[in-house]
């Protein structure tokens, strides 16, 4: 018998991120239901069918392709929809198509669900959950964006491999933009509580690694996938289970140095009710200065937005 607590989790998108990411949640059993909805309802559906005939192999999650009514109900809402990342284009060069879809999407999400905790995933994942958060009339802490998590993550693995330890032993944080204006925070990256000593010619090449990884990806496969699929996992984990996890998550700042009015990605707190608070990583004035610079990146695409469709706000 299944003795889980009942939990839902609807996936909007079932492109290469959302149906990694929702048969990543069924292999490792994180709700007991998992609906995927695309405007693609057959490759949806599609994807449901395959993961469902290979139920007699896993837990007793129920998996199906449905429409957005099925938001109803739903723990966490993940939003992966929008138009791909081509190769060679910046995520940011994404922002004016994928604001308009997202507009139709939340539209629909909030008539079926007001509870729900939206996890954004599409780029510019910092805009978009800035501009989910708007849209939604939801608190800031039950909107989040995956941030730079997963840059974190790539960070933490360029590490090891250089030093031949094991990446979870890593302590590393990449924050600010889930994009070209990023930032490592090298004054706190270390290995047991041990700084990292290395030469600046190396750090660079790691950073310049840690940031062009996506791009890397693309051009060789067409899209990221698996490690996005993960990071999503991860935030999801942290919430069902009330961890009180420090991931670094794309979140609204509130005078945070200086810093607010803006989503970006920065060491929080996950729970239950979403992001329960912002960890100060205390950087140094040199790295503040970046993450303001990032933070001003973010601010003026967000008012471009705004000022292309006032009307949604």
């Amino acid at each position: 018998m299944d003795t889980r607590i009942p939990t839902k989790i609807a996936i909007v998108g079932a492109g290469a991120v959302g149906s990694s990411t929702a048969y990543t949640l069924l292999l490792r059993e994180r709700a007991t239901e998992l609906v995927l909805i695309d405007v693609n309802a057959d490759k949806a559906r599609g994807d449901a069918l395959d993961m469902a005939h290979g139920s007699p192999f896993y837990g007793a999650t129920k998996v199906w392709a449905g429409s957005y009514e099925d938001c109803a109900g739903a723990d966490i809402v993940i939003i992966t929809a929008g138009v791909a990342q081509r190769p060679g284009e910046t995520r940011q060069a994404l922002l004016d198509r994928n604001a308009v879809i997202f507009h139709a999407i939340l539209h629909e999400i909030v008539k079926y669900n007001q509870n729900a905790i939206l996890l954004v995933a599409t780029n510019p994942v910092d805009v978009l959950s800035h501009l989910s958060w708007k849209l939604s009339g939801f608190s800031a802490e039950r909107v989040i964006g995956t941030g730079t998590l997963l840059d974190s993550a790539r960070f933490r693995y360029f590490i090891g491999q250089q030093l031949n330890v094991n990446p979870r032993s890593v302590h590393a944080h990449i924050v600010g933009e889930h994009g070209d204006s990023e930032l490592p925070v090298w004054s706190r990256t270390n290995i047991a509580g041990v700084p990292i000593d290395l030469p600046e010619s190396a750090r660079a090449t790691i950073f310049e690694n840690t940031r062009n990884a996506a791009y890397e990806i693309i051009q060789a496969k067409g899209a990221t996938s698996y490690a996005i699929a993960l990071s999503i996992d991860r935030i999801c984990t942290a919430i069902l289970r009330d961890e009180g996890a420090v991931l670094n998550v794309s979140t609204l700042l509130n005078d945070y140095h200086g810093i607010s009015d803006v989503y970006m990605g920065v060491p929080s707190v996950v729970a239950r009710d979403g992001v329960r608070e912002v960890i100060d990583l205390q950087p140094t004035a040199a790295e503040l200065e970046q993450l303001r610079a990032s933070a001003q990146v973010l601010r003026d695409r967000i008012a471009a937005v705004e000022s292309l469709h006032p009307d949604w706000f």
